[in-house]
């Protein structure tokens, strides 16, 4: 049985940080991948990445220094006989030589000395094989469906077609994954990668989580008040437009604007009335005419003009 702080060259006091670094020397020099043609570094190699594994493991390193466990990990006879019948380099039919499912291990190593891969060598681990390519979709969103959250119809390079669930407070240019929708590979499929673009719309806007629309009401109803239909993301509703309302002016649709990313409900509809004179129209010119006489206010008086 080998000692393992002699295997690696190190005090029986070193540190973690030094029996790494020992440990790191060694594995780059006697790397499989490194002496194809040198059967005793690999067999030197196999012995120091066991000496490692053993070491780094504050129960096995304890247990070996009260002599509790040989340097192969195996446990010790009593009253000093030996373990026996172990196959060479510390082996034993039927098991595995290193266990390399704790955190920081010798595999851990291996991906920062190697690239990232662990080699082929006898166990230490698998070369990753490579995922198939992902897929780009373009997805175009109405508006309105980008404003509702309507599940969008979508046909995959495969044939098969779904219906996507768009996430809330959706963005244009977003970028939505589809695990496993990608091209085939050995190490499985690539993903899908949906860029939502949001279609414009011919009179809404975004404003954040708000939506906004300018909406003409005639000069009666603006003076008068009226009760009109004004379009929403979700079809018409009735809106109630108060007496003596001027063009900017801004009414507001509770909940019906895009979904919140936070989840707490949905912005709002924002209606700026815009008054729409008739062109051309003798009586209201010759009303006006008469009346502005009587007109004495300065609109622009606010702006200092």
């Amino acid at each position: 049985m080998a000692d393992p702080y002699k295997t690696l060259g190190v005090a029986r006091d070193a540190g973690e940080a030094d029996i790494k670094k020992a440990y790191r020397k060694l594995a780059k020099e006697l790397h499989p991948d490194r002496n194809t043609d040198n059967p005793k570094a690999a067999e030197r190699f196999s012995q120091v990445t066991q000496a490692y594994d053993l070491l780094n493991d504050k129960d096995k390193r304890a247990r070996f220094d009260r002599g509790e466990i040989d340097g192969d990990g195996n446990p010790t006879a009593p009253f000093g006989f030996g373990g026996g019948g172990g196959a060479p380099g510390g082996f034993r039919p039927g098991e595995q030589p290193f266990d390399f499912g704790g955190a920081g291990d010798a595999s851990d190593l291996f991906e920062g000395l190697f690239g990232g891969r662990a080699g082929g060598f006898g166990g230490f681990g698998r070369r990753q094989q490579p995922k198939g390519a992902n897929v780009v979709y373009s997805l175009a969103v109405p508006f309105e469906d980008a404003a509702t959250l309507a599940p969008q119809r979508l046909r995959l390079a495969d044939g098969k077609t779904i219906d996507l669930k768009l996430p809330a407070n959706l963005e244009n240019g977003a970028q939505m994954r589809l695990a496993g929708r990608g091209q085939p590979g050995p190490g499985g499929a690539g993903d899908g990668i949906v860029k939502i673009e949001i279609q414009p719309h011919r009179f809404f806007t975004r404003d954040g989580d708000n939506v906004r629309l300018d909406l003409p009401v005639s000069l009666s109803e603006a003076v008068l008040g009226a009760s009109v239909r004004v379009p929403t993301v979700e079809g018409a509703v009735m809106l109630t437009v108060p007496k003596n309302s001027t063009s900017g002016k801004t009414l507001r649709l509770r909940g019906r604007g895009f979904h919140k990313a936070d989840g707490s409900g949905r912005g709002d509809q924002l209606v700026t009335l815009m008054v729409d004179l008739p062109v051309g129209d003798d009586a209201l010119i010759d009303f006006v005419q008469g009346w502005k006489d009587q007109d004495k206010r300065n609109p622009r008086g606010n702006l200092g003009v």
